[in-house]
């Protein structure tokens, strides 16, 4: 018998026993051979081994490595747990710790452990380039990127989710061991793709918050494994995190700001009652975007749903605590997050604050966060391109101007604050403008311990 990798599935050639039980295979009609998904391959040759059957493998092609680090890190204990966890469930699983825990030395204690051709996926531009210069700078390898206008495949390569769904067909059978930085991006229609058309028989998930709104998360035992450890905030502020506090302010509409949002929000409302669509569902707002469009009264309701937000997100007593706050933490770093560029800006402009978003260029971002970095800036803005990426031991202020419901995303933006750094104590202010929609969201993203 043979197996076969091709354009991320398994092929099974030859003759098998009526008595040989083969996971996930079926009989591909069009080449006459058994086919499986490239993610079962593992236990393909778990069961042709158990069962003593002669196969040759020629869907492996990742190399077995010999990989030193350049300096031995002392694993905090945690670490080593999850590590030691991890290797159990056979070197598959999902591991869960906080922003700044050090995930990172989890992976790469993983490489040093399995010494297979690596691949290591991360969502964004910023997080390859961090995880190719840490990878550089701790082993003494080249170390490929694919994604963002470069295509150099190596024994360890970075890529990032959009390349890895593009190009794992005939990247799959490369690697023996794929990391899944920030994993609960893994189960979408598109990714999860990436993660199945590999033979990886090793993978590691790394993530602060793998519940999903859609409850995807499930999919993640098929595509990583299991998780095998988890340790939230709470459990790691001041002794491996910062110590942090968590403030939420409710701030008042002005009169003339109250009776404009009212009226807005009456307009909207009476919109969708009208046309029966609940915004709640998951093709609410897609609907209503659709059926707003067609009509005046549509174009009028949809004014009057962006002006009701914008009244909420730029109030006039958000914007002078937000000064305030500004003022009173002048002396270290601060980020500000909005929900939407729009409010990004204003905030920018009035405090002559820089500001990234996904608008802006990669150079330009890079030199706002090394002058961040380095304590030229004290302040930076941005909507959501920083929830994820963005290491900044220094950054000890975190003021939430807007946001969405998700328990991830405020998760994720109080994790940038938390790294570590001296005798650091980190603080999270969360402005909510009073007798809002705004009100709601804030104790929807707070279901979280962090928070309790």
């Amino acid at each position: 018998m043979r197996l076969v990798f091709a354009a991320g599935t398994l092929e099974v050639h030859g003759e098998a026993s009526a008595s040989l039980t083969l996971p996930d295979v079926i009989f591909d009609e069009r080449t006459g051979c058994l086919r499986a998904p490239a993610v079962s391959y593992a236990k393909l040759v778990r069961a042709l081994v158990g069962a003593k059957v002669p196969f040759q493998d020629e869907a492996r092609r990742y190399a077995q490595l010999s990989l030193e680090a350049r300096v031995v890190r002392e694993p905090r204990v945690y670490q080593s747990e999850a590590l030691e966890a991890w290797e159990k469930a056979r070197g598959r699983g999902v591991v869960v710790l906080p922003t700044g825990a050090g995930k990172t030395q989890v992976a790469v204690m993983a490489m040093l452990k399995k010494q297979r051709s690596t691949l290591v996926v991360a969502p964004t531009l910023e997080l390859v380039r961090q995880w190719h210069d840490t990878l550089a700078s701790t082993f003494r390898v080249p170390v490929g990127i694919v994604g963002g206008g470069s295509h150099q495949v190596e024994d360890l390569t970075v890529t990032t989710y959009d390349s890895a769904h593009l190009h794992m067909d005939h990247l799959g059978s490369r690697f023996g061991l794929v990391v899944f930085d920030e994993c609960h991006h893994l189960p979408s229609d598109a990714y999860k793709h990436a993660a199945l058309s590999t033979i990886a028989p090793f993978r590691l998930g790394l993530t602060a918050t793998p519940e999903r709104t859609d409850g995807r998360e499930a999919l993640l035992a098929t595509l990583v494994g299991d998780t095998v450890y988890r340790k939230d905030i709470v459990e790691l502020s001041g002794s491996w995190l910062a110590d942090y506090d968590v403030e939420r302010i409710f701030l008042p509409l002005d009169p003339d700001e109250r009776a404009e949002y009212d009226e807005s929000r009456r307009l909207y409302r009476t919109f969708i009652a009208k046309h029966q669509i609940r915004m709640s569902s998951p093709q609410g707002f897609a609907t209503f975007i659709v059926r707003a469009s067609q009509t005046r009264e549509g174009h009028e309701a949809m004014a009057a749903f962006r002006r009701q937000k914008a009244l909420a997100f730029t109030a006039r007593a958000k914007l002078a605590t937000l000064e305030e706050l500004l003022h009173r933490h002048r002396d270290g770093r601060t980020i500000l997050f909005t929900s939407d560029n729009a409010t990004a800006y204003v905030i920018s402009l009035r405090f002559l604050v820089p500001i990234i978003t996904h608008q802006t260029k990669v150079r330009e971002r890079i030199d706002i966060l090394t002058r961040f970095r380095s304590g030229e800036y004290g302040a930076l803005v941005t909507s959501k391109v920083l929830n994820e990426g963005i290491d900044v031991p220094e950054a000890s202020v975190a003021i939430i101007v807007s946001g969405s419901g998700s328990v991830r995303e405020h998760v994720q933006r109080l994790g940038r604050v938390l790294r570590k750094s001296g005798t650091k104590h980190a603080v999270l202010y969360e402005l909510v403008t009073e007798a809002t929609t705004e009100e709601h969201t804030s104790e929807r993203r707070r279901e979280h311990s962090a928070y309790r």
